[in-house]
């Protein structure tokens, strides 16, 4: 297929702009990747979007894949092998014809594996392009994962009461022969552990020593879910393996030991970030899954529409100043970050970041990691950062004075910075600014946008179901809709929204998360607040007054789309 034809299509669409679409295949020619694999991995684009595009050009029929018709008789098509190789997947069977989807169908190895497929089954191929997202969805129809952890457990032949390893060394250290078949079924069990967490979209995985079993969990949607309980005696050789591919010390089970590794999973470079944790019953392990196609995302999937999109754009795209978010641990506010850089990112612009830790690497973008044990915090990296000959800096978290000061400082100096800050919402960062020190006269001409965030369940787009919107809820909802433009406002405002459950979400009704927003800009109005002397209910008066849109309202109009649950809303957000 003729990439620079789908880009120039995807331009003419007006999905892409030309200046990106030309930057991609550049950097495609230059790595040796594949343009169209840079546009996926950066969510530039809808994936569906970019499916159609292609399948016009190529006169290959596109389909959605409907996951609840993948039997496991019709898997069994092609073998597991195969379908991860070459992204094919079987969509339906009949006596004469198999029709499968294929990630990329110009593939020649692709479908010269697929000739064969068909050969030995004496059956016609039907072809289908899908999207990536469909195809790893898909996937997880072959090995469940309590399948792999039942043979392993099977292949290492425990007893009860047979526990290996206590000490923290390694039993199999002591006889090479032994290592062979003593680890093999270990190193299944962690690999298969991860790449299950990778498949559910898990952002943490906790591994979990109890009084008499072993408990695995994900955390999914910002939910802890148990996905596996095992004996007690894999404990230790699970935790060794992990320390293994984290480089931690094996013999060291009495403090705490941070690490991380790097793996291909999926054809996905995905970072593990690995914590320990010593407990009564054993160390406890916390892993950070951090993969790069769902945390590096736009401000659209994010949930920034509207308004306040506008507002960020307009206020990233002024020459220097400040851009500011908050919200508790947990927000998102890290993942906007990212998704304002890659905004920013272009040939023109230096830009430098400060982190703690990196979480995804981003090519053009200089990351580096603070280590404040020896002395490089975010204070001492500001300092050096200004010497690097910034256009934008990105400061990970403002924690103290010194750090709020250096960063108003590289504001008023003629840099974009971005930054985040702990304040319950947007009208808290002036005073938080005020409190860490930073000169109330400075704020105004060094803040440019202050945002506040929450995330909140996004609920099941494929089984959703509408019902008439309660009395009580319709007053709360009439009354905070009140002053929101009409333009923003949803036409149908008689429905709430609930998703009962179905084969895509795996019965849970949600699929994901998106952030409820508020945008406050800094205008001659709050700039005399400020000189007239900081008070919330001053600044209050002033976000009512240019019109901002709280969480609560951003929330609420999301709901009524039929995008979020209006009950998580409410619990989640206050009125202000």
């Amino acid at each position: 297929m003729d990439e620079k034809k789908l880009f120039e299509n995807l331009v003419a669409d007006g999905l892409l702009t030309d200046a990106v679409a030309q930057k991609l295949l550049s950097e495609a020619s230059s790595s040796g990747r594949r343009a169209e694999d840079l546009l996926y991995d950066r969510h530039l684009v809808p994936e569906e979007d970019i499916a159609r595009a292609k399948s016009a050009l190529m006169k290959i029929p596109f389909k959605k894949v409907a996951l609840a018709d993948l039997t496991k008789d019709l898997i069994a098509s092609i073998p597991e092998e195969t379908a991860r190789n070459y992204k094919v997947i079987p969509l339906s069977r009949t006596k004469d014809m198999l029709v499968v989807g294929m990630v990329n169908p110009t593939d020649p190895q692709a479908q010269e594996a697929l000739r064969f497929v068909a050969k030995q089954q004496k059956i016609n191929l039907g072809v289908y392009l899908i999207t990536p997202g469909d195809f790893d969805l898909a996937l997880q129809k072959y090995s469940p994962y309590k399948d792999v952890v039942d043979a392993a457990i099977r292949g290492l032949n425990i007893r009860p009461g047979q526990k290996k390893g206590d000490s923290g060394e390694k039993l199999v250290q002591l006889e090479a022969g032994v290592a062979v078949s003593e680890e093999a079924p270990i190193i299944k069990l962690v690999a298969s552990t991860l790449k299950e967490a990778v498949n559910q979209r898990a952002s943490d995985i906790h591994i979990e020593p109890q009084r008499s079993s072993l408990r695995i969990r994900f955390r999914v949607d910002g939910d802890l879910k148990e996905v596996s309980k095992m004996p007690i005696e894999l404990h230790q050789p699970i935790v060794s393996r992990v320390k293994v591919l984290a480089n931690l010390k094996l013999d060291e089970n009495r403090i705490p030991q941070d690490g991380r590794f790097r793996t291909i999973i999926f054809g996905r470079d995905i970072d593990f970030r690995v914590a320990t944790f010593p407990t009564p019953a054993g160390e406890k392990v916390a892993i950070r899954v951090l993969d790069p196609t769902t945390g590096l995302r736009t401000l659209n999937d994010l949930g920034l529409v509207g308004t306040n999109l506008a507002t960020v754009k307009e206020a990233i795209e002024k020459p220097y100043g400040l851009v500011l978010i908050s919200g508790p641990t947990g927000s998102g506010k890290t993942t906007t970050l990212y998704a304002l850089l890659q905004l920013l990112n272009n040939e023109a612009s230096n830009i430098v970041s400060l982190e703690d830790p990196v979480e995804y690497y981003i090519d053009g973008i200089n990351q580096s990691q603070v280590q404040p044990e020896i002395g490089y915090d975010f204070a001492s990296g500001l300092r050096q950062i200004l010497r690097q000959d910034p256009d934008v800096i990105m400061v990970g978290e403002i924690r103290d004075s010194e750090t709020a000061q250096l960063t108003i400082h590289a504001a008023l100096t003629g840099h974009v910075v971005l930054s985040t800050l702990h304040t319950n919402d947007a009208v808290g960062v002036i005073p938080r600014l005020i409190d860490m020190k930073v000169d109330s006269f400075l704020i105004p001409a060094s803040v440019n946008v202050m945002m506040a965030q929450r995330l909140v369940s996004k609920i099941c787009q494929s089984c959703r179901k509408p019902e008439p919107l309660p009395a009580k809820i319709a007053d709360l909802v009439k009354k905070e809709l009140e002053h929101v433009p009409e333009g923003m406002l949803p036409k149908d405002r008689t429905k709430l929204w609930h998703a009962p459950g179905c084969e895509v979400c795996k019965g849970r009704g949600i699929t994901g998360r998106v952030a409820v927003f508020e945008v406050l800009r800094m205008t001659p109005q709050l700039e005399g607040v400020i000189s007239a002397g900081v008070t919330e209910q001053k600044i209050i008066e002033e976000a009512r007054r240019q019109g901002m849109i709280t969480m609560r309202q951003d929330g609420i109009i999301k709901a009524l789309n039929g995008l979020v649950s209006m009950e998580e809303v409410l619990r989640e957000t206050s009125e202000i």
